[in-house]
């Protein structure tokens, strides 16, 4: 698939469209499936991110995306997820409420017992067997090799697609991004984003060890939007964790509800202070203008000149909401029949905000920041007819 011109499109109102593309993605694990759909929709519409930011699925995602060439990268995601969800290859499956119920069951008791090949593995009789106290209940050796092998780290260095992945430094509590713009990535810095504790051990890098960024922010957004120096992006954003859901009315619905709330709060957050200081910046540089020249070179001013940005963001949020509940087991039910669904969901999702082309709409008079969320909008009709 050629490259998208990200600085030729077209706006409705007749001007060039300049934004680079961005693709930010959640930490969600099986989830992630829903992100690998999202991409394909997007690479087979010519939209090729220059910059994949990730956190835990989502750095594994964004590793595969930004360490294959553009034409074999939904190859090489379709076989990583048909690797990890292949213990459930050989499940029957067959149509129905209850099945797909029993089935997500089976899928997540089969993770936490056996693991996911190509993934991670159980470590309790080793550890049993040679009296050893563990720090994890299952080791991520698996995930190394699978990534050495379908990612080009070389390409990735080479910074032809800018990665970034964070993860939380066990030691300080402080959370770290490894970027590709000022560190050479090694698969270390991919498995450090997704060594969610107690699950999986920490990993050592250059001395220091990290676990999983979904600790302290689940979604590397606020990452990507306050880089420096600041350029104008149309970000795509994939989040696996609705924020608003129905009134749980069982303990397994209290428990995946409090995960969504848990991990999409970040999401929220980022977005509102982004927008709302982006605003700010588009201010001030008005005020600047305004200015006498005999003021302009005061040291208020200058300090300002560093706060001004008359840059432009336009994101497209796509998140995944399922028609049915999942589950407090839903981010490691890793079957096949499951990871599927979710990627077809994740594909037709992201076809119907790449056909709409909102971010094509004109720029109402000083706004800097603007968010699209079209499904919103789908799931909310959903809502009203099923009521």
């Amino acid at each position: 698939m050629a490259e998208q011109n990200t600085t030729s499109k077209p706006s409705a109102a007749g001007e060039e469209y300049d934004r680079k593309i961005a693709l930010v993605l959640q930490g969600g694990g099986a989830l992630g499936s829903y992100q690998a759909g999202v991409f394909q929709a997007m690479a087979e519409t010519g939209f090729s991110p220059k910059w994949v930011a990730g956190i835990s699925v989502g750095a594994i995602n964004a590793a595969i995306i930004a360490g294959n060439a553009p034409e074999n990268r939904v190859a090489r995601l379709r076989e990583f997820w048909e690797e990890v969800s292949s213990p459930s290859a050989y499940w029957p499956v067959i149509g129905g409420d209850f099945w797909g119920i029993a089935n997500r069951k089976a899928g997540s008791l089969a993770a936490l017992i056996f693991g996911q090949p190509g993934f991670f593995k159980p470590t309790y009789l080793e550890n049993m067997m040679l009296g050893m106290e563990p720090t994890s209940y299952y080791s991520t050796g698996d995930l190394k090799r699978t990534l050495e092998r379908l990612v080009d780290f070389d390409r990735i260095n080479s910074g032809e697609t800018r990665l970034s992945v964070g993860a939380v430094n066990v030691r300080t509590g402080n959370f770290n991004f490894f970027d590709s713009d000022f560190i050479k990535i090694r698969p270390e810095h991919v498995m450090a984003s997704g060594a969610l504790p107690p699950g999986f051990p920490a990993v050592e890098i250059d001395g220091e060890y990290y676990w999983d960024g979904g600790l302290v922010s689940n979604t590397p957004l606020h990452y990507v939007l306050n880089a420096t120096p600041r350029f104008s992006m149309l970000v795509f954003q994939v989040d696996l964790f609705p924020a608003e859901g129905h009134m749980p009315h069982n303990l397994d619905e209290v428990s995946e509800r409090l995960k969504d709330i848990q991990y999409s709060s970040r999401t929220r957050l980022s977005t509102t202070n982004f927008q709302e200081m982006h605003d700010i910046r588009h201010k001030v540089s008005k005020l600047l203008k305004k200015l006498p020249e005999e003021l302009r070179n005061e040291p208020e001013a200058i300090e300002l000149k560093n706060i001004a940005c008359q840059t432009r963001f336009d994101i497209v949020q796509l998140i995944y909401r399922p028609k049915t509940a999942q589950g407090s087991a839903k981010d490691y039910e890793f079957s096949r029949m499951t990871m599927l669904e979710r990627w077809a969901i994740g594909q037709e999702n992201a076809a119907l905000s790449l056909e709409a082309k909102p971010w094509l709409a004109a720029v109402p008079r000083g706004v800097g920041v603007r968010t699209f969320d079209l499904l919103r909008e789908t799931h909310d009709r959903q809502e009203k007819v099923a009521k």
